[in-house]
């Protein structure tokens, strides 16, 4: 689908950001920092998220959505997106002046045998496996870790932990990576980030500790764990909800119509109104229940 270009994004020449911006042959918004190029991708509901491709040398107005194969998560807008490109064209800034070294290291990981290691210092070691990967630190090293968030062995994987390296070593991370290390350790290990900082977080500040409360509070009430729409009621959607979110074998399970126009997950899901959201015993669109009793 070909769409109509924002008239607000300008199409630029490289700054004194570093970032050079521009629009797609398929009208997307695009921008190339140093060897990569990235794009904000349509997504459904008119959402957006962000995606990149590395060593693309062709002009930017020649790029399409197929040259996109790598993908970064969410991204709000065309501002937004102007502004993650200056914060990853500083990121790449420094990664320049780092001293990472990218070395043939032969040895076993948690996640495989290494396939390739990057040196961040002495004792402060990344490794890639064919499906994995993370930190190795030194005995010595890993004793610096915070009690908190340190582990025996000293690996620390790549989708979570790496953030634990970065905080406790935040000289050898970019400005970017450090930020990303402080939410990713704000939502996953909150306790621990709040001892290290001495000060407690705010609603809306970690994803677990808000989850955490969700939980208290809707600890007794009706939480959708399945929906789709009913194949026979026109404009509703088809709910199966238990008591607190539980899943298993023993979670007593209920179905609930809820209008399709007012159904939506949110964070931690979508909590039955009782009062407004009829409990719900005819056919079922879920195979599962078709002759079975409500």
């Amino acid at each position: 689908m070909t769409m109509v270009p924002s008239q607000s994004f300008e199409v630029s020449a490289p700054d004194a950001s570093g970032v050079e911006f521009g629009r797609s042959a398929d009208g997307m918004a695009v921008a190339r920092v140093a060897d990569r190029v990235f794009a904000m991708v349509p997504a459904r509901d008119g959402q957006y998220f962000l995606a990149s491709a590395w060593r693309v040398s062709r002009p930017l107005a020649e790029l399409t959505r197929d040259d996109f194969y790598s993908h970064h998560g969410s991204v709000e807008g065309e501002a937004a997106f102007r502004s993650r490109m200056i914060e990853q064209a500083g990121h790449s800034r420094e990664l320049s002046l780092l001293s990472r070294q990218t070395v043939p290291l032969t040895c076993g990981t948690p996640w495989g045998p290494s396939q390739g290691a990057t040196v961040y210092a002495d004792g402060i070691v990344s490794h890639k496996t064919a499906g994995h990967g993370g930190f190795n630190l030194s005995d010595v090293r890993n004793a610096k870790v915070h009690s908190m968030l340190r582990t025996d062995g000293g690996w620390y994987e790549e989708d979570a932990a790496w953030a634990i390296v970065a905080l406790t070593f935040p000289d050898l991370f970019t400005t970017y990576e450090r930020k990303c290390a402080d939410k990713t350790i704000r939502d996953g290990w909150p306790y621990a980030w709040e001892t290290i900082f001495g000060r407690s977080l705010a609603p809306g500040e970690s994803y677990e500790k808000d989850a955490q409360a969700f939980a208290r509070e809707h600890a007794g009430d009706w939480i959708v764990t399945a929906a789709l729409r009913s194949d026979h009621h026109p404009g509703m959607t088809e709910v199966i909800a238990t008591i607190g979110g539980r899943r298993g074998e023993y979670a007593h399970e209920r179905r609930f119509l809820v209008p399709s126009d007012e159904y939506a997950v949110g964070r931690f899901g979508f909590v039955i109104d009782e009062t407004r959201h009829a409990a719900y015993e005819g056919a079922s669109s879920y195979a599962a229940w078709r002759g079975r009793a409500a």
